[in-house]
C-alpha cells in the first residue's frame, strides 16, 4: 500500500508566503503518513526559480522529516541558453532525485520556453510520473510513462476556471486508458478554478470505472491510500489487446 496526496494552493503576495503556508499543508500530510504529494504548477508569485535547493529548502527538509516524495510544482527553470517549464521531484531524504520538464507548452508558453523531450519514471515508495499540466491533453505522454512502468500519475497544473470541466475529463479518461491512478494538483484564485483531484479505478464485471476520490475547494491538501496491485492485470490485459496500424 501506497498513500498519495495533493495539495491545493491559493495565492500568496510573496514567494515566502506561499512557501510557509504549503508547509504547513505538507507537514499536516507528513503527520498522516503521506508517501508522494504534488503541488499545483506555477503557484508562486514568481515562477522563475533561479535555484532549486535554495527556493525550496524548507519543503526539502519536510521530505526528509517525513521520509515523503514532494513534487513542488512546475516552474521556469535557465538550463545553458534556454528556458523549460521543469518539475523538480524531491526525494523521501530530502534531495532533489530529478526533473520533468513540460514536453507541450501551452499557447503563449511556446514563445518562452522550450519543450521536454523525455517522459521519465522516479521510484521511491512505488514509480510514479509526473504530467505537467497541458501534457495530460496529449494521450502519448501518460501512455509512454505507464508503458516505461509508473504505476500512478501526478499532475501539477494550472487550469483557468473555464477549462476544469474537460480537465477533469482529460484525468479520468487517462486514468481509464492507463488503469493507473491519477492525481492532479491545481491552483485557486480569481482566474484559476481549483478542484484538484484524485481519481482511482474501480472493476464491475470486468467494466473499469473511473472513480472521483476527492475535489478540493480552497488551500487544501488530501491523500489516499492505494493498493497499486490491483490495477496490474487489468492494465497487463489492455496492453496486451493493442494492436498497431496505418
Amino acid at each position: 500500500m501506497v498513500k498519495i496526496g495533493i495539495l491545493q494552493t491559493v495565492s500568496y503576495s510573496s514567494n515566502e508566503q506561499a512557501i510557509k503556508n504549503a508547509c504547513r499543508l505538507l507537514k499536516s500530510l507528513g503527520k498522516n503518513e503521506t508517501d508522494i504529494v504534488t503541488l499545483p504548477e506555477q503557484w508562486l508569485k514568481n515562477n522563475r526559480v533561479l535555484d532549486f535547493d535554495k527556493e525550496f529548502i524548507d519543503i526539502k527538509k519536510i521530505a526528509r522529516d517525513y521520509s515523503m516524495t514532494v513534487i513542488p510544482g512546475a516552474f521556469y527553470q535557465r538550463k545553458k541558453f534556454r528556458f523549460v517549464i521543469s518539475a523538480p521531484v524531491i526525494g523521501p531524504k530530502g534531495d532533489i532525485i530529478g526533473f520533468q520538464e513540460k514536453i507541450h507548452p501551452f499557447d503563449y508558453e511556446q514563445k518562452l520556453v522550450q519543450p521536454g523531450r523525455k517522459a521519465k519514471i522516479f521510484k521511491t515508495s512505488c514509480k510514479i510520473g509526473v504530467i505537467i499540466c497541458y501534457d495530460m491533453v496529449f494521450s502519448g505522454v501518460a501512455n509512454s510513462l505507464v508503458k516505461k512502468g509508473a504505476e500512478i500519475l501526478l499532475s501539477p497544473s494550472r487550469i483557468v476556471r473555464r477549462g476544469i470541466h474537460p480537465w477533469h475529463l482529460y484525468v479520468q479518461v487517462r486514468a481509464l486508458e492507463n488503469r493507473v491512478p491519477v492525481l492532479a494538483s491545481n491552483v485557486e484564485n480569481y482566474r484559476f478554478g481549483g478542484k484538484s483531484i484524485i481519481v482511482d479505478l474501480s472493476e464491475n464485471d470486468g467494466v473499469m470505472i473511473p472513480k472521483l476520490e476527492a475535489q478540493l475547494c480552497g488551500q487544501k491538501a488530501k491523500s489516499k491510500e492505494f493498493n497499486l496491485k490491483k490495477y496490474k492485470k487489468s492494465r497487463q490485459n489492455r496492453f496486451s489487446d493493442s494492436r498497431k496500424f496505418s
